[in-house]
């Protein structure tokens, strides 16, 4: 049943009897595929520069670390941004706050290719990542809001494997236009392509229904909403998931593209690009997972991704190039699977202010991809991959375990389909 409205702004009242868009419906469906456009536009710009890393390193002249930070700060931008971009969402509609967020980001990522130095390339990275802040939280809230309850958690699932083609098709279209063109021409070709994505979005996306607009509730009632959220171990243990997990994820793309790069493997830009395949498992277990919560429940399939990441993670340590990639397919699919299921408990596990627990998810979610991202270059330039590979398994470890001790059984069963 939809909340009632409230100073955190979150969707229609009770009382108007609305009860979302079933699964089936024109609607439903126009949701969905307005989303993974905006999936599409939002994670092609934000990891354009992920398949050309090692390009980027020499043709600047930058450590990996460093040419990491192209990815870092766009994740940055995006996780400061996304509060802010949240209660703006409650006063302006979630549609709305979307459209002004894609726009922005495009323009902006159409302005990338032109950086006339590594210095003014972070910064619009950063401008462009605090531009997309405005769409993944609110993506969460708007399914929740507009889509019947029994089938949200499929919805959010649905939505994720739209945000791992978005990534996939940014970095296939980056790497070998990097290769043969340089990093420039691989970001314009993305935000080419994300350009097409925002402007379907923009046509499919149907006008919200369960989103009532409420007046704000001033700074103190902000912190309030926020704090609240922050009170509750459930949320505050999705959060420390989704930092974990995220970061762990992003360092192992960021840096295996080194390694493959480097002998024995030597491959060229454009192999490694190819590694990014791996998001198609993604994009077809967090389809299933959003699935199976109907029978498993939330936190078994939540576990059962991590056990899949921590697998998959053991299998990269080999030098055989065949196996590091099969590992990195089970790796990829056990992520979504259980980022799927974290993304979209939120918004069921948050009565009052579902956008605000959505956006401190997409906080913990981007700093871990900022920080631990980042930082796993230093390991890796030190140690070597070995040393890095294994550092994520032990926080996939420490994911599980928190999941594991803070959500009983029982409230981790989703709702069963009508």
């Amino acid at each position: 049943m939809p909340e009632t409205a409230t100073a955190s702004g979150t969707s229609a009242p009770q009382g108007d009897g609305w009860t979302g868009h079933p699964k089936g419906s024109a609607a439903y469906g126009k949701i969905l595929a307005g989303l993974a456009c905006a999936g599409v536009a939002t994670f092609a710009q934000l990891y354009s520069t992920q398949a050309v890393l090692p390009v980027i390193a020499s043709d600047l002249q930058v450590t990996a670390a460093e040419a990491a930070l192209t990815i870092s700060l766009a994740t940055v931008g995006l996780a400061i941004t996304v509060i802010p971009w949240s209660f703006l969402a409650d006063r302006i509609g979630r549609v709305k706050a979307m459209t002004w967020g894609i726009s922005a980001a495009t323009v902006l990522g159409l302005l990338v290719p032109l950086s006339p130095s590594f210095g003014m390339l972070l910064t619009l990275r950063l401008l462009e990542g605090m531009a997309l802040g405005g769409i993944p939280a609110i993506a969460i809230a708007y399914l929740n809001e507009e889509v019947n309850r029994a089938h949200a958690a499929m919805a959010a699932g649905s939505y994720v494997a739209g945000t791992t083609l978005g990534g996939l098709a940014g970095r296939l279209v980056a790497g070998p236009a990097g290769e043969l063109w340089g990093w420039r021409a691989a970001a314009l070709a993305v935000s080419v392509l994300a350009t097409a994505a925002a402007v379907l979005f923009l046509i499919l996306i149907p006008r919200a229904k369960g989103f009532a607009a409420t007046k704000a509730a001033g700074f103190r009632g902000a912190l309030a909403t926020l704090a609240g959220h922050l009170r509750n171990p459930r949320l505050v243990a999705l959060y420390i998931q989704a930092f974990l997990m995220m970061g762990g994820f992003v360092a192992v793309y960021n840096y295996l593209g080194f390694r493959l790069s480097a002998a024995p493997f030597a491959l060229p830009a454009t192999l490694i690009s190819f590694i990014f395949l791996a998001y198609l498992s993604g994009t077809l277990t967090s389809k299933w997972a959003g699935g199976l919560t109907a029978r498993f429940g939330r936190r078994t399939v939540l576990l059962a991704g991590l056990v899949l990441m921590a697998a998959g993670l053991a299998l990269t340590l080999t030098q055989v190039l065949a196996i590091i990639l099969a590992g990195l397919v089970i790796f990829t699919g056990g992520f979504f699977a259980a980022h799927s299921i974290g993304s979209g408990w939120t918004g069921s596990i948050a009565t009052t202010g579902r956008a605000q627990a959505a956006s401190l998810y997409n906080l913990a979610y981007y700093l871990g991809s900022s920080l631990i991202g980042w930082s796993g270059g230093l390991l890796f330039q030190s140690l070597g991959w070995s040393a890095l590979a294994v550092a994520v398994v032990v926080l996939t470890v420490l994911t599980a375990v928190t999941a594991a001790v803070v959500h009983p059984f029982r409230s981790a069963q989703a709702p069963r389909p009508n």
